[in-house]
């Protein structure tokens, strides 16, 4: 789910669900912010397995989903149940991460309730700059998710 203050411009679904595994998706949604100007956000919900994420990021790349042309301007993508790189080498260098190392003593993100493995991920293009990052812990939290929430703030670069 995508919640913004921002006026929704486009919200659409690809199914990234593979062979017979648990159901899985992107969901992308275009903001529009002050200025006109389109946000591209991409959240992705990978599988449990190396195979499966591997053929998910290849669904994604094949049908032009995060690649696109037409998604000139700022793009942030999240990225659930990551942890062992499975995006190809050009989509990395496209975008950067906002490693939770560099911001917090730990960046662990799964099981919420006591985490030990960082497997959430937000990755942003040149158009964007991580202004702060943090991991959201409280009851609420933990009782929704079996992950803690990201929360990122970031700018317009110009």
């Amino acid at each position: 789910m995508t919640l913004s203050r921002f006026p929704v411009e486009v919200c659409q679904n690809y199914g990234l669900t593979w062979r017979h595994r648990e159901r899985r998706g992107c969901l992308h949604t275009d903001l529009l912010l002050p200025g006109n100007i389109v946000l591209h956000l991409f959240n992705v919900h990978l599988g449990t397995s190396f195979v499966e994420r591997l053929h998910q990021v290849h669904m994604l790349l094949g049908n032009h989903v995060l690649s696109h042309t037409q998604w000139a301007g700022p793009r942030i993508v999240v990225d659930f149940n990551e942890w062992t790189l499975a995006w190809p080498r050009d989509l990395w260098e496209a975008f950067k991460t906002a490693k939770p190392k560099t911001f917090l003593r730990h960046g662990r993100t799964y099981p919420g309730i006591f985490p030990v493995l960082h497997l959430d991920h937000f990755y942003y293009d040149q158009h964007l700059a991580l202004l702060s990052f943090h991991v959201h812990r409280s009851s609420k939290t933990l009782a929704e998710s079996d992950h803690l929430p990201l929360v990122a703030e970031f700018e317009l670069t110009h």
